[in-house]
């Protein structure tokens, strides 16, 4: 039992010092350029330049198509066609798309209670009829 933990405090210390100088070299990388470690002597890097393609405050814009136009005209966002500009943002491109989803949904909804009252309406007609020939064939 002795000689276990013995062994086990062993290895314990070893893999602790194994450590400690592993995480001191792999500091010693990231402090220094790689060109030193090979024993090199040239200047630093310079910092790398901002990519080409940073982002502008600028919105991005679109050409609308024939059917965005009249879609454009219909949410009430222009009045006539003449006024739209040659590009439109997307955002004032999906604020319109979205208009005409909630004026489609509740013309959708209006047909739906309108064809149930009209199926009302003919059901009742139907039984009227079917009552009066009914009563006809007793007689």
């Amino acid at each position: 039992m002795g000689s276990l933990r013995s062994l086990r405090q062993a290895a314990g210390s070893y893999f602790r010092l194994y450590e400690r100088g592993a995480s001191s070299s792999l500091r010693l990388m990231r402090n220094s350029n790689l060109k030193r470690i090979n024993g090199y002597c040239a200047k630093p890097q310079e910092s790398p330049k901002a990519p080409p393609y940073t982002y502008s405050h600028r919105v991005p814009l679109h050409k609308p198509t024939h059917w965005e136009r009249k879609i454009l005209i219909w949410s009430g966002r222009f009045k006539k066609e003449d006024e739209i500009p040659e590009t439109v943002s997307f955002e004032m491109l999906d604020t319109a798309k979205n208009k005409i989803r909630v004026k489609v949904s509740y013309a959708m909804i209006a047909l739906t209670v309108a064809g149930c009252i009209w199926m009302v309406i003919e059901g009742k007609k139907v039984s009227m009829d079917f009552l009066s020939v009914c009563s006809l064939q007793r007689i």
